[in-house]
């Protein structure tokens, strides 16, 4: 593990690693580029961190934990001087957990020491999102979040950044910042880590004594039984936040606010519709701490990964239509946009002429025309249904769908549809990039015999009585496989609390009940 106290320094080592292959295999002109995972902390690890670097190394090549404590994001009678500085802690346990580097830049370094404040660049979020929650007492707190942000995706440019979602303010600031400035990182928001008692892990718990963080913990449980109301049917603010108050009371913890908003805008509301974030900050001792929960009117996400040939799309189809939900034909997206490329004339290795193609083309499916039928898709207003199934396109999609520009774009998309749950999503990185927090995540497999035989069958029922025998389907779905599960960005490979379902020798509708029966084990 490296550790860096300038920028040039950092840029150097990455600029390395891209171009020696030294510890993560770079081809530059493929989208196969070092996958770079970076976790912003002002130091002072604990779990909850550490879970974050965790989340990282999994979908990264290289993982970068930046330490530095902001001065932008202090007022002056905060604890700037005060807050926790343990880096010789963090630089062991960053090692123990496999971190690549430690970028710990000096405030000089960051050109942010007292005397250029006045005359240095500053990014300012909509005030609608800065002037509420910890924004009403901390003004100018998420302007310096946002500046140090800017500047650490600027110099480590990552491809994804790593936050928790304790601090959900933070969280949605920084997305409307990565949205309304193009930047290409994509924010990754992991669940918050608590201690035995509920209290969630901070830097600032140093501060508390065992009393006191017994005391705390009555954050947690205050929005625990706020979720106990909302599962039982309500919905309205007002209600919600006497439950928090009516339990907060029970202790003597001095309340800063409780508050209702939209995770994603972080405006009020007076009910929830779909979901809900109630936070809390309140101050225990020397410790201001906060928590929050978010709340979803329960429709839940299926999510159905594996192998090509395993059954995915039949098995999918017939979920929704069984729960009725909506269901969400990823795969059919990607055909056919690698449709359009192939029409188009353009070379499957044109990366900017496929860039600027998902970037302007318009795709929509219809999942409405029965269970014995295809999705109808359409792109750019022509319906292509049928034509995405050729074997052309079946040769193709795969090194169409790696490349970062088509799933950034089609990710974006898929994400949207996701929001209001409610569907039945099956593709090879569902589960683990496009909803990762899907409440029900399956994995279908089947032998590479069982598959080729299905593929054969499908061909045949769409009338491409093709001369290409069993073995040679079953070799396209051996190199299918490969490219599939060994491409750098999103790769097909099972998500770690996915369930595992063998196809081999049962019907869709036997795979089916399986998943019905697992989906409503959740209490769904």
């Amino acid at each position: 593990m490296r550790l860096f106290t300038t920028v040039a320094a950092l840029r150097c080592y990455l600029s390395l690693c891209q171009k020696n292959n030294s510890s993560v295999q770079l081809p530059v002109e493929t989208d196969k580029s070092a996958s770079i995972g970076l976790v912003p902390t002002m130091g002072a690890l604990h779990l909850g961190h550490l879970s974050l670097i965790e989340r990282a190394k999994q979908e990264n090549n290289l993982v970068i934990v930046s330490i530095f404590v902001n001065p932008l994001q202090f007022a002056p009678t905060e604890d700037y001087q005060s807050y926790p500085r343990t880096m010789d802690r963090d630089r062991t346990l960053c090692e123990q957990v496999g971190v690549d580097a430690i970028f710990a830049p000096t405030v000089n370094e960051l050109g942010v020491e007292d005397e250029l404040l006045l005359s240095r660049t500053s990014v300012v979020p909509p005030r609608s999102m800065t002037s509420v929650l910890c924004g009403k007492s901390r003004p100018g707190h998420f302007q310096g979040v946002a500046t140090i942000v800017t500047q650490l995706f600027n110099v480590v440019q990552p491809s994804k950044a790593y936050f928790g979602q304790k601090d959900a303010q933070q969280v949605a600031i920084i997305r409307r910042l990565v949205e309304d400035l193009n930047f290409p990182v994509e924010v990754v928001t992991c669940p918050t880590v608590r201690e035995a008692s509920g209290l969630a892990r901070s830097s600032r718990n140093q501060y508390l004594t065992p009393e006191q963080k017994e005391q705390a913990a009555v954050l947690y449980r205050s929005l625990q039984q706020a979720e106990l109301v909302f599962k039982a049917g309500e919905r309205h603010s007002e209600v919600l936040k006497v439950v928090v108050e009516k339990e907060l009371k029970k202790v003597s913890v001095a309340v800063e606010y409780i508050e209702l908003v939209d995770p994603d805008t972080l405006m009020p509301l007076e009910k929830i519709e779909k979901q809900g974030l109630i936070a809390i900050a309140s101050h225990v001792g020397e410790a201001r701490l906060i928590d929050n929960m978010v709340l979803k009117v329960p429709k839940p996400i299926v999510a159905i990964d594996g192998p090509a040939g395993a059954g995915k799309s039949t098995v999918a189809r017939q979920v929704a239509a069984a729960l009725g939900l909506v269901y969400l034909d990823t795969g059919a997206m990607y055909r056919a946009l690698t449709w359009l490329v192939l029409q188009s004339g353009i070379a499957i290795n044109d990366y900017n002429a496929i860039a600027q193609a998902v970037s302007n083309c318009s795709i929509q499916l219809d999942s409405s025309t029965g269970l014995d039928n295809l999705v109808k898709v359409w792109i750019n207003g022509e319906e292509v249904t049928h034509f995405i199934r050729s074997l052309e396109v079946t040769a193709n999609v795969s090194a169409i769908s790696s490349q970062s520009a088509v799933r950034t774009a089609l990710l974006q998309q898929q994400q949207r549809w996701g929001r209001n749950g409610g569907l039945v999503a099956e593709g090879r990185d569902i589960g683990t990039h496009v909803f990762p927090d899907a409440e029900l995540k399956i994995f279908l497999t089947a032998s590479v015999q069982e598959r080729a035989r299905r593929r054969q069958q499908d061909l045949q029922k769409l009338g491409q009585f093709l001369e290409i025998t069993l073995e040679q389907l079953e070799q396209n779905i051996v190199e299918r496989d490969r490219a599939d599960s060994t491409r750098e960005l999103a790769p097909l490979q099972k998500a770690p609390d996915a369930i595992e379902i063998c196809t081999d020798g049962l019907s869709s509708t036997e795979v089916t009940d399986k998943i019905i029966n697992l989906y409503h084990k959740l209490g769904y």
